[in-house]
């Protein structure tokens, strides 16, 4: 078995898939949450001066059908590859045994972030509107 196909190698893949589905998930949060929460509370004008400063901001409200399809297919791979690696091996010596429970967990606590970031920016972006508009 080459170092690549290891254990360690497929848990090291799957926390970069998770970290990588987070990154995505916090530009959905970015796309739509943001400028809701800032308008909600009365920061109109602090975002506009965002929106000035970075106006990717924009790009990222025109396009956010594209941002969440980017962001949920991140999630279902790095979700498939925590599921492939959920019984991969740990090495046989403690403390590398410890690191790789750790590293276990913190990829599946990030990808239930990232899951939790999505929701929440889909809420936002989708369900929201659609709401309002019913009303």
């Amino acid at each position: 078995m080459s170092p690549a196909d290891d254990g360690q190698g497929v848990l090291r893949r799957s926390a970069f898939a998770s970290m990588a589905a987070l990154l995505t998930a916090g530009g959905t949060l970015v796309c739509c949450v943001l400028p809701a929460v800032m308008v909600a509370l009365g920061a109109g004008a602090a975002l506009a001066g965002l929106v000035s400063a970075v106006p990717q901001l924009i790009w990222l409200s025109a396009n956010k059908a594209l941002v969440f399809g980017v962001a949920a297919i991140a999630l279902v791979v790095s979700g498939v590859m925590l599921h492939r690696a959920r019984l991969a091996p740990c090495p046989a010596d403690p403390a590398q045994a410890r690191a790789c429970a750790r590293l276990r967990a913190l990829s599946h606590w990030t990808w239930a972030i990232a899951v939790a970031a999505i929701t929440l920016g889909a809420l936002f972006a989708f369900a929201l509107p659609w709401w309002m508009a019913r009303s």
